[in-house]
C-alpha cells in the first residue's frame, strides 16, 4: 500500500495531445469576436477559420479545441467530415488562396462541365484550386463554376478569368422582394392576424390539412399532419428549416428565397403561432453565398420589426455535404456535430434538435403557408392534371430550350412539361430519357412521358418525384453515363455510417466503370443497398442503376 500511493504521490501528469499555441488561440479569439462559446457553433467557427485563412490547420483546429474545451479529435472529425473545409497539417503547405469550383452533376456534366475544369486548370497551372463538385443548384444555367462565393452561369475559361482577374469573388445580390416591398403587398398581416387571434389557429391548420400539402423536400410527409403532431408535443418545441437543397438538379428553394423570400418567413411565423414554436433554426446549403446575405439582411429586418414577440431565429450555414438533406442529419449538424443519420424511432417530431419535440420543414413547404391560408384549402386543390391535385415547383434541367423553375399543375406529364413550360428540345437534339426526380429519383425512357409526376405515381416503375428536379437527357447522351455519375456522386457523399451504403456505392460505382457490366451481381448489390442501407441516401442511391438495367438494356449490350 505505502508503495503504490508513494508511485501515485510522485506520478507526473503529462498533457495528452497536441499543445495549444497561445499566440494561434489569441488570433482565433480575435476573429470568432464572441463573448462566449458554444459547442452547437462548432461548424460556424470553423467557417470563420476557412474564410478568412482559405484552410485550417491543426494549430487553429487545437485553439479551437481548447476554447470550446471539446477534445481536439472531436473539432478533427468534424472538420474533415465536411468538403467545404480544407484541413492541412501545420507543416504542409497551404492550399492556392483561391479556389474555382467547377460543378461535375449530369446537367453541368452534359454541358462540358469536365472539358471546362480540364480548361481551366490547363490555363491556371495551379495557381488557382480547380476543382470538380457535386451540384451548386445552378442546373438551369449549365455549365457553371464558382469562383470563390461568386456563381458563374454558362461558364467558360472566358468569364471565369474574367472574374478571377477582376478578384470578384462575391456573388451578385439579385433583385428581388424586400421586407419594405412585401409589407405593401399585405405581407405579414396574415401572421400578425394569427399572433393576435383575430384569424383562428385551428382554421389555419385545417386548411392546410384540406389543401393535402405535402414536404416538398422530397419524402411528401403531409405538412397539416406534421404540425398536428407536434402540437402534442411538450414544450419547448423547436422548428428546423432545411434549405440544404442538394439533390442533384434541384434548385427551386434558391430561386425562391433570391426572388420572395418573406413569403417563407412569413409561412415560418405562421407555423411557429400555430404549433407553438420556441425557437427557429434554418439551415442553408453554403453553395448559397447571395441567398446567405439576402436572409441574414432580412431576418435582421424582421428581428427590428417584431423584438421579442417572435421566437429567436438562428440562420446556421452548411458545409457541403448532401447528406444533411436527411433531417435527422440536418439535426446533428445544426448541433455541430458530424451530419450523420440518426437511427428511428424516437422521429424528430419527439426527439429531435438537442433533445427537443421538433418541426422539420424543407424551405418551400412553409412558402405555400401564406397562399393555402389565405386563398383556401379549394385554390391549392384546383390545380392538378390526370387526377392529381395541387402545385408543384419543378426544377427543369438538361436539354430542353427553357430551363429552370416552372410552377405547374401537380400530375402533369414530362412530356407536357418539355413543350407547354421548357420551350420544347433543343434543336438538334431528340428527347431520350429523363430524371423525375434529381439523382436518386431513376431515370425513364421518353417511351414512358406520359406518367403524371406527382408523389407516389411513379413507386410501381422503381422511381420518384422526391424535389421535383427534372434533367432532360436527349438522343446525344446515354443514360449509362449518366448513371454512373449519379453513383459516383453518391460514393462521395456517403457519410459511411452503415456498410450497405459505404460499400454499396463505392463496388457500384467500380462495377458499372468496367466495359462489360455484371448484371446479375449489380442487381443483387442494388437489392441490398436498397433493403438494407438505413436512411434514403442508400435505400435510393442504386434506383439510376436499377432503371438503366430495366428500361435501357440495350446501352450495357454495346
Amino acid at each position: 500500500m505505502e508503495i503504490k500511493s508513494k508511485l501515485k504521490k510522485n506520478k507526473k501528469l503529462r498533457q495528452r495531445g497536441r499543445k495549444v499555441n497561445f499566440g494561434i488561440r489569441d488570433e482565433l479569439v480575435k476573429l470568432l469576436n464572441v463573448s462566449s462559446y458554444r459547442r452547437d457553433h462548432l461548424i460556424e467557427y470553423l467557417h470563420v477559420i476557412q474564410d478568412n485563412k482559405g484552410h485550417i490547420n491543426e494549430d487553429f483546429m487545437t485553439a479551437l479545441a481548447h476554447l470550446l474545451e471539446i477534445s481536439q479529435t472531436e473539432v478533427y472529425e468534424v472538420a474533415t467530415f465536411y468538403h467545404h473545409f480544407d484541413i492541412i497539417k501545420s507543416d504542409q503547405t497551404a492550399p492556392p488562396s483561391l479556389t474555382v469550383r467547377v460543378c461535375d452533376s449530369v446537367s453541368c456534366e452534359i454541358n462540358g462541365a469536365n472539358e471546362l475544369a480540364q480548361n481551366l486548370n490547363d490555363y491556371f497551372k495551379g495557381t488557382v484550386r480547380i476543382q470538380k463538385v457535386p451540384c451548386i443548384g445552378r442546373c438551369q444555367n449549365a455549365p457553371v463554376a464558382v469562383v470563390k462565393f461568386n456563381p458563374i452561369d454558362n461558364a467558360n475559361l472566358k468569364n471565369v478569368k474574367q472574374a478571377v482577374d477582376a478578384k470578384k469573388y462575391m456573388p451578385t445580390i439579385p433583385d428581388y422582394i424586400d421586407m419594405n416591398e412585401y409589407i405593401k403587398k399585405d405581407g405579414y398581416e396574415l401572421f400578425e392576424k394569427v399572433k393576435n387571434s383575430e384569424a383562428d389557429k385551428d382554421r389555419v391548420l385545417l386548411e392546410l390539412e384540406n389543401s393535402n400539402l405535402r414536404g416538398l423536400g422530397g419524402a411528401g410527409f403531409p405538412a397539416g399532419k406534421k404540425w398536428r403532431i407536434l402540437k402534442e408535443q411538450k414544450a419547448p418545441r423547436l422548428l428546423a428549416v432545411n434549405i440544404d437543397e442538394g439533390e442533384p438538379g434541384t434548385f427551386k428553394d434558391r430561386f425562391y428565397l433570391e426572388s420572395d423570400p418573406h413569403r417563407f418567413f412569413e409561412g415560418m411565423l405562421v407555423a411557429c403561432e400555430v404549433v407553438g414554436i420556441d425557437k427557429v433554426y434554418i439551415y442553408l446549403r453554403d453553395e448559397y453565398a447571395a441567398v446567405r446575405d439576402i436572409m441574414t439582411d432580412e431576418l435582421k429586418k424582421i428581428r427590428d420589426k417584431y423584438k421579442r414577440s417572435i421566437p429567436q431565429i438562428e440562420l446556421r450555414r452548411g458545409a457541403g455535404a448532401y447528406i444533411c438533406g436527411e433531417e435527422s442529419a440536418m439535426i446533428e449538424s445544426i448541433e455541430g456535430k458530424k451530419g450523420m443519420p440518426r437511427l428511428r424511432p424516437p422521429f424528430v417530431a419527439q426527439v429531435g434538435l438537442f433533445g427537443r419535440p421538433t418541426l422539420e420543414h424543407n424551405m418551400e413547404t412553409l412558402y405555400w403557408v401564406r397562399d393555402i391560408a389565405e386563398k383556401g384549402a379549394s385554390w391549392f386543390t384546383s390545380y392538378g392534371r390526370n387526377g392529381r391535385k395541387g402545385l408543384r415547383s419543378f426544377s427543369v434541367s438538361g436539354r430542353v430550350n427553357n430551363p429552370g423553375v416552372h410552377l405547374a399543375p401537380a400530375g402533369i406529364t414530362v412530356k407536357e412539361l418539355i413543350d407547354e413550360y421548357a420551350g420544347g428540345m433543343i434543336k438538334g437534339h431528340e428527347f431520350y430519357a429523363y430524371f423525375p426526380g434529381g439523382a436518386s429519383g431513376g431515370i425513364l425512357p421518353a417511351s414512358m412521358s406520359n406518367i403524371p409526376l406527382d408523389f407516389d405515381t411513379l413507386n410501381e416503375y422503381d422511381c420518384f418525384i422526391g424535389s421535383a428536379a427534372i434533367i432532360i437527357l436527349s438522343d446525344q447522351d446515354t443514360v449509362l453515363k449518366a448513371a454512373s455519375t449519379t453513383m459516383s456522386f453518391f460514393e462521395h457523399e456517403s457519410c459511411g455510417k452503415c456498410t450497405p451504403c459505404r460499400v454499396g456505392t463505392s463496388k457500384a460505382t467500380k462495377l458499372m466503370g468496367q466495359k462489360k457490366w455484371d448484371v446479375k451481381l449489380l442487381n443483387d448489390l442494388a437489392t441490398v443497398m436498397s433493403d438494407a442501407s438505413i436512411c434514403g441516401l442508400g435505400q435510393a442511391a442504386s434506383n439510376p442503376l436499377k432503371s438503366v438495367i430495366k428500361y435501357f438494356p440495350e446501352e450495357i449490350k454495346k
